[in-house]
C-alpha cells in the first residue's frame, strides 16, 4: 500500500516548548518510532510541517543587520533540509540499512492572483503575549493574530496547484525508498512574468500539499497526524464527540477552525473526493491504528 503521512507541527515541536535542536530532535524520535511498524511492508511518504521552524529561522535571519534577511521560501527550504535530515537519521536508526531514504527539496506553484495573498490566515514562528506581538507588529509590519491566550505571526497560505518534484517521488518510491517531501507544504514558487519560475514569500498549507501530493501519487492512503485522536464536534464544549467515520458530504456541514483542525479536513475531503481512496486524521501515536482502520476518524467516499 503507498501511504502519504503528514505530521503535524506538534508532531516536531510541542506547544510552548523552547525550539532548540534537542527538544526537535527528541520529538522527531518520538515520531519515528510510530512510523516505522508501517514502513516495513508499505511505499510510504513523508511531509511535515514546519511553522515554528520557519518562523524562528525569520527571527534569527531578521536579528543579523548587516544584511537583508531571507525571505520565507529560503527559510522553508532551509526547514525541509533540517527536519529531513532529522527523520531520516531517527527512521534509519530503527529500520533495516538496507532501506534508502531521500529527503527531496520540493518546489510547489501557487497563483500569485491567489486571493489568499490579500487574507493571511497561516501561523508561523513561536507564541508571543500580547505586549511583544504589538512590538513586533510595529517594528517589522507583520501582521500578528490571536492563537488562543497568545499571539503569532501570519502569512498568506494559498492553495498548493503542481508539485514539480513530482517524477523523481515516483522513481524514489518505485526503487523501495522511504521518502521525505513537500515539507511544510513545499516550498511555494511562482512563474514571473517572464515565465522564469521565482519564490514567494508566501507559507503553503501543508495538509491542502499533503492531498496533492496523494492524489497526483495515486496513494491508497492520506494520514494526517496531529495531537489530537480525531476530529471532534462541538470541540472544547462539555458535549465535545469525536467522528469515528464520515464521508466528505457528512463532514462539509459543519464548521472547523481556520488555524487548526479546518485545513486538515478540507484536505481529507479533498483527496478522497478526487481519488476515491481513504484518508484519516488523527494522533501520531496511533498511526499503526489509523492504517487498520481502528482509529482518528476515517474518511470514505461512502
Amino acid at each position: 500500500m503507498r501511504i502519504v503521512v503528514a505530521l503535524g507541527g506538534n508532531a516536531l515541536l510541542r506547544r510552548g516548548q523552547p525550539m532548540t535542536a534537542e527538544n526537535q530532535r527528541e520529538n522527531v524520535r518520538i515520531a519515528a518510532k510510530a512510523l516505522a511498524p508501517i514502513s516495513t511492508d508499505n511505499q510510504l511518504v513523508i511531509s511535515h510541517g514546519n511553522g515554528p521552524q520557519v518562523g524562528l529561522l525569520a527571527l534569527q535571519s531578521a536579528a543579523y543587520k548587516e544584511v537583508e534577511a531571507y525571505p520565507l521560501d529560503v527559510l522553508g527550504a532551509q526547514t525541509e533540509g533540517m527536519i529531513g535530515y532529522m527523520i531520516e537519521q531517527e527512521l534509519g536508526n530503527l529500520l533495516s540499512i538496507e532501506i534508502p531514504f531521500a529527503t527531496i527539496l520540493t518546489m510547489v506553484e501557487v497563483d500569485p492572483e491567489d486571493p489568499a495573498f490579500d487574507n493571511p490566515t497561516k501561523p508561523i514562528g513561536p507564541i508571543y503575549n500580547q505586549e511583544d506581538a504589538d512590538r513586533l507588529s510595529n517594528e517589522k509590519g507583520w501582521i500578528m493574530k490571536p492563537d488562543g491566550k497568545h499571539w503569532r505571526r501570519v502569512v498568506p497560505s494559498p492553495e498548493p496547484h503542481r508539485i514539480f518534484e513530482l517524477r523523481p517521488i515516483h522513481w524514489l518510491l518505485e526503487q523501495g525508498t522511504i521518502v521525505i517531501c513537500a515539507g511544510g507544504g513545499g516550498i511555494p514558487t511562482i512563474y514571473d512574468e517572464d515565465g522564469n519560475l521565482s519564490g514567494v514569500e508566501v507559507v503553503i498549507d501543508k495538509d491542502r500539499a499533503s492531498a496533492l501530493l496523494a492524489f497526483e501519487l495515486e496513494a491508497d492512503l492520506l494520514i494526517l497526524a496531529t495531537d489530537t485522536d480525531g476530529v471532534y464536534l462541538d470541540w472544547g464544549t462539555e458535549s465535545a464527540k469525536m467522528v469515528k467515520k464520515t464521508t466528505p458530504y457528512e463532514i462539509e456541514k459543519y464548521d472547523f477552525a481556520v488555524g487548526s483542525m479546518g485545513p486538515k479536513v478540507e484536505a481529507a475531503c479533498d483527496f478522497v473526493k478526487r481519488s476515491g481512496q481513504r484518508a484519516v486524521i488523527g494522533a501520531l501515536t496511533d498511526l499503526e491504528a489509523m492504517v487498520n482502520g481502528t482509529a482518528g476518524t476515517q474518511f470514505t467516499i461512502e
